[in-house]
C-alpha cells in the first residue's frame, strides 16, 4: 500500500503551474495488468484520470468505486475521477468515488443543477470539484460552476469513443473558457484541461490555446520512451 503525503485540495494545489501537466487516462492502461501498468507510468504522472461511465450518458460502462479504491492504494499521485453519468445519480456517484479515494471529482455541466449540487458536495466532503463540457455544449455553460471548481475540462472529441480526431473547435473553445475564467476572477485558481484527440501534433496546438493539462491515453501508455515524451510535453510553452 502506498501512503499519500497530500490528498484532496492540498494535492491539487501542489500541482505545478509553470508547465503543461501530464494527466494519464487509465482507460488506456492494460486493464488486465493494471497494477503493472500503474507502476510503469506512475513516476511520470502528474495526476491519474479515471473515466466513469454509466452507459446512458455515454455509450458504455467504465470503472467503478471498488476498482478506484484499489488504484488509490497503489499510487501517491492525485486521482481525478471524471463522472460521465446521468444527473439523477451524479450526487451519489460523487460521494461513492470520494469514499473510494478520489482527490478531484469532475461532473458535467450538462447535469445542470444536479451537477452544481455534486460539485458543492465534493467540496463539503473535502475534495476538489471540476466541471466538464461535451464538445457540442456551449462554453458559456461553465459559468455557474466557476465559483465552485478547481478544474475546467473541455472535450475535443465526441464523448466516450476512442480514436477520434481533434475537433477544429477545440482550440477556440479553450480560449473562450479561459476568457470566462478571467472574467470570473479565477483564471489563476482553475486549471484548464483538454481531453480527447490528444496526439503528438495536437498537443502543441492545445497548449498554445491555453490548456494547462492534457489527458493522455495511448500517447503515454503506448510510448516506450515515456521519459522523453514527458520531457517534450513539459517543455511546451503556452501562448502569451
Amino acid at each position: 500500500m502506498t501512503t499519500k503525503s497530500l490528498s484532496g485540495p492540498a494535492a491539487i494545489a501542489a500541482l505545478p503551474r509553470n508547465r503543461l501537466l501530464g494527466e494519464f487516462s487509465l482507460w488506456s492502461a492494460d486493464l488486465a495488468n493494471m497494477e503493472r501498468d500503474l507502476k510503469r507510468i506512475d513516476p511520470f504522472v502528474d495526476l491519474h484520470h479515471i473515466d466513469v461511465a454509466d452507459a446512458r450518458f455515454t455509450p458504455g460502462f467504465l470503472f467503478f468505486p471498488d476498482l478506484v479504491a484499489r488504484i488509490a492504494m497503489l499510487t501517491a499521485k492525485p486521482i481525478h475521477v471524471h463522472l460521465m453519468v446521468e444527473a439523477e445519480i451524479v450526487e451519489e456517484q460523487t460521494r461513492q468515488f470520494i469514499e473510494a479515494g478520489a482527490d478531484l471529482v469532475s461532473v458535467h455541466a450538462e447535469n445542470g443543477e444536479a451537477g452544481l449540487r455534486a460539485a458543492r458536495l465534493a467540496r463539503a466532503l473535502g475534495v476538489e470539484a471540476g466541471v466538464v463540457l461535451r464538445l457540442e455544449t456551449p462554453v458559456a455553460a461553465v459559468k455557474p460552476f466557476l465559483s465552485q471548481v478547481a478544474f475546467v475540462t473541455l472535450l475535443g472529441t465526441s464523448i466516450g469513443v476512442k480514436g477520434q480526431s481533434l475537433s477544429d473547435q477545440a482550440g477556440p473553445r479553450l480560449i473562450e473558457a479561459r476568457a470566462l475564467m478571467r472574467k470570473a476572477g479565477r483564471e489563476n485558481e482553475i486549471i484548464l484541461a483538454a481531453d480527447g484527440g490528444i496526439r503528438h501534433e495536437t498537443v502543441p496546438r492545445l497548449r498554445a490555446a491555453g490548456a494547462e493539462t492534457v489527458v493522455l491515453g495511448s500517447l503515454a501508455f503506448g510510448d516506450p520512451a515515456l521519459a522523453q515524451r514527458m520531457a517534450w510535453l513539459h517543455g511546451l510553452e503556452i501562448a502569451a
